[in-house]
């Protein structure tokens, strides 16, 4: 698991949310996670990459160095530091959350390339850039944002060109680990919303054993 960006959305409709609010899910888990020492110890477990294959997850995105990503919901880091790996000293990594505790916490690392901006988010608002984003990867925290179609409507206008946005989250079914079964958010749900929001399904990857791998392109940004 990582750190699960809280957030309690009540977002205003945009031109990218104009469908109906989805009714609230049992995933929308509105608690924190600002004990980063407990958080550390679960995210960072040495064992986390047997499953997690983050080898995996840099060949499906084809990161390349140069590439401007956001990690959004960044926790401790753990996916920061691969992010700045695979876009190197020449991109750059937004390590964004919620939380100012695990904002610090990632600032104190010293084990990311010097790349690493930290982002505190609001629950209704990631602060990204506009239009410099070439990637947004969620991981392990997309079922906890409440409306999900007008968040997606924040999302849109931080995309580059050729932006796209990476959702990895927890199966349904029987797994070892992962949040209760009631707090996940299932791959077809996840789809049918991005689908209803306009943006496309271009990859996914089924290499992870718990975890569903998802990646998104942008509906058309809207003449300025």
């Amino acid at each position: 698991m990582r750190s699960m960006f809280v957030l309690s959305i009540a977002l205003l409709a945009s031109p990218w949310a104009a469908a109906a609010e989805p009714q609230p899910h049992a995933a929308r888990a509105d608690h924190r996670f600002d004990d980063v020492e407990r958080w550390v110890e679960e995210f960072e477990s040495p064992d986390r990459g047997t499953w997690q294959k983050p080898a995996i997850i840099v060949r499906v995105l084809t990161l390349e160095p140069g590439q401007i990503v956001a990690d959004l919901g960044a926790g401790t880091g753990y996916f920061t530091k691969i992010l700045s790996v695979g876009v190197g000293e020449s991109g750059k990594v937004y390590a964004v959350d919620v939380e100012p505790r695990m904002l610090e916490y990632i600032r104190g690392r010293n084990d990311l390339v010097k790349n690493v901006v930290t982002v505190e988010a609001t629950p209704d608002d990631p602060k990204l850039p506009a239009r410099e984003i070439d990637l947004v990867m969620v991981a392990n925290t997309w079922h906890h944002i409440g409306n999900r179609i007008a968040y997606l409507g924040k999302l849109r206008p931080a995309l580059s060109r050729e932006g796209r946005v990476a959702i990895i989250d927890w199966r349904e079914g029987e797994i070892p680990m992962g949040p209760p079964p009631e707090m996940r958010l299932g791959r077809d749900e996840v789809v049918a919303e991005f689908e209803q929001a306009g943006w496309r399904l271009a990859t996914e990857s089924v290499a992870l054993p718990y975890q569903y791998f998802l990646v998104f392109y942008p509906p058309p940004a809207p003449a300025p």
